[in-house]
């Protein structure tokens, strides 16, 4: 009787795996601009060498010196693509760190795209991926996979993060985000524009978590070299790209029309800028955080974030009661049955298919305005009620149930969300300051 109920279970799990829907395809509820565009998308891993880097993991702790080596960078690319007859789409596989001493847990999530696709030439914007501590890039295919079928070329960096768990080894993600992102970019500019795939002059970046610290820097925020964290750095490894820096021009990235913080780090006992630092951002700037996050902190990180980079437009979409764990995809099956699993992917509060969907659109509308330069985007942006519960549309107004709101006239609930699924959220902006 055991061995049989073993086999339903296994056979029932197995189901249920076939059956979650990848993603990157947002549910009935979403807001408008979230769902999918128009292309099919591809996927192919590219590897860049970065030579003589500070490796400041292996520091010798009997002479302090810090050794260098060449540093390895895998990179995901989705792009849009031409598909064979019978080509199958990608099952991705990783692994996140799970409760010490238990072993790392292995995961695996749908796709849309097919694997080494024939890229459809374009000159697409190109949008730059950095994960948060110890996550993997495909547990952001949500956002990576989406972009791609609405005509950017997503390329997402595998940073081989140390174990989390393990504080003593903070200074490698510290050091390296920022670095990989540079070092990344300007490879992928080069190489993807001389293919012809992209436009070199039309970058965004996108960070979640950790990687939300590295966007923010190499978006223009300059690096404090006294505070709590750089100071602390073996031989002070980020004091020359911080202010005052020899070499502080090159972790910003050259042509940056956009950069979203997804519940970015960088803020209270991790503060890597100050005031003045964040004020140095210079693109437009969209941050997504949950105001009980108590990984990054919502008040010293997001929040301070928002109003300190005062040169740019920005905008700030909160998630009243959510926490950290809005970045990744919902979870997936394999993931369940530990709450350290299961948390590395859901919010307490928040349906997770619902904050991807909403995630989507805003970022869609975001890219599309300032980096493709789509002024009809400003709409879903700019002049909304900030406090979404207040939006209204009245019954006398034209529209079936599952409308889009139209956010003009009498009509106040956020543009393109459905009436009655515009709740819990807050959304802010402020223009740009004169320098």
């Amino acid at each position: 009787m055991g061995k049989i109920l073993s086999v339903v279970f296994a056979v029932l799990a197995t189901a249920t795996s076939l059956a979650m829907e990848p993603p990157s395809r947002p549910t009935v509820d979403a807001p408008e601009l979230a769902r999918l565009g128009p292309l099919t998308v591809g996927i192919r891993t590219l590897t860049l060498v970065e030579h003589n880097q500070l490796d400041v993991l292996s520091l010798d702790p009997n002479t302090g010196i810090v050794p260098r080596r060449d540093r390895t960078l895998v990179i995901d690319l989705w792009y849009p693509a031409d598909i064979l007859a019978g080509a199958r789409t990608e099952s991705y596989t990783a692994e996140l760190p799970s409760e010490p001493p238990q072993p790392p847990a292995r995961f695996s999530i749908p796709g849309i795209a097919f694997r080494n696709a024939r890229p459809i030439l374009g000159h697409y914007p190109l949008v730059i991926v950095s994960h948060g501590y110890s996550n993997a890039t495909v547990a952001l295919s949500w956002l990576t996979e989406n972009l791609a079928s609405k005509g950017y070329v997503v390329a997402a960096i595998r940073h081989e993060d140390p174990d989390i768990s393990d504080r003593s080894k903070f200074a490698g993600p510290t050091l390296r985000r920022p670095l990989d992102l540079a070092f990344a970019s300007r490879e992928l500019q080069k190489s993807l524009g001389h293919e012809g795939l992209i436009d070199d002059t039309r970058t965004a970046l996108v960070g979640y978590s950790m990687g939300g610290y590295g966007v923010l820097t190499a978006a223009g925020a300059t690096l404090d070299p006294n505070g709590p964290v750089l100071s602390r750095l073996p031989e002070h490894a980020l004091t020359p790209y911080a202010r005052g820096g020899a070499q502080r021009d090159y972790v910003r990235v050259p042509n940056v029309r956009a950069v979203v913080g997804i519940a970015p780090a960088g803020g209270g006992t991790f503060a890597a800028w100050d005031a003045s630092g964040l004020a140095d951002i210079a693109a437009p700037l969209l941050l997504i955080a949950g105001n009980q996050d108590h990984t990054v902190d919502y008040t010293t990180g997001a929040r301070t974030f928002f109003d300190a980079a005062i040169h740019v437009p920005r905008y700030l979409l909160t998630y009243r009661e959510g926490g950290h764990g809005i970045g990744l995809d919902p979870v997936p099956d394999n993931m369940r049955g530990k709450l350290w699993d299961f948390d590395w992917f859901e919010d307490p509060v928040w349906r997770k298919e619902r904050v991807v969907a909403v995630n989507l659109h805003m970022i869609t509308a975001f890219l599309d305005l300032y980096v493709k330069g789509d002024d009809s985007r400003r709409s879903y942006l700019q002049g909304l009620v900030s406090d979404s519960d207040a939006g209204r549309w009245p019954r006398s107004t034209p529209g079936g149930y599952d409308s889009f709101s139209p956010g003009s006239g009498e009509v106040t609930l956020w543009k393109g969300f459905q009436n009655n699924h515009a709740t819990g959220l807050s959304f802010e902006f402020k223009d740009s300051q004169a320098r």
